[in-house]
């Protein structure tokens, strides 16, 4: 099987930034997004999944490391100070690079 590198970005944040992350992110190259609802306890307390302010969404981009790069630094720069995100990268292998 041939797979090609890529990243995958995922970032976890307050369902509160969805509307202004998606333009961030389309605005900065990304050709796709899958956006899920996510649960869990950190720093900041629990947070449960229902799709109120009070949420948290997952989002997980896969692309290129360029891109990958622009959108990390825009979220760190734009939202970590004030906002509960944590943003992980991984490398992965795609079937279809183009998508990508």
């Amino acid at each position: 099987m041939v797979t090609h590198a890529r990243k995958l970005l995922t970032i976890i944040t307050e369902a509160a930034l969805e509307g202004v992350l998606v333009r961030d992110i389309e605005r900065l190259g990304a050709h796709g997004y899958t956006i899920t609802d996510a649960r869990g306890k950190g720093r900041r307390g629990v947070r449960s999944a229902g799709w109120d302010a009070s949420s948290n969404i997952r989002i997980e981009i896969l692309c290129d490391q360029e891109t990958a790069s622009e959108i990390a630094a825009h979220c760190r720069k734009k939202y970590y100070d004030n906002y509960a995100m944590t943003l992980f990268l991984v490398d992965v292998g795609v079937m279809r690079p183009e998508k990508f």
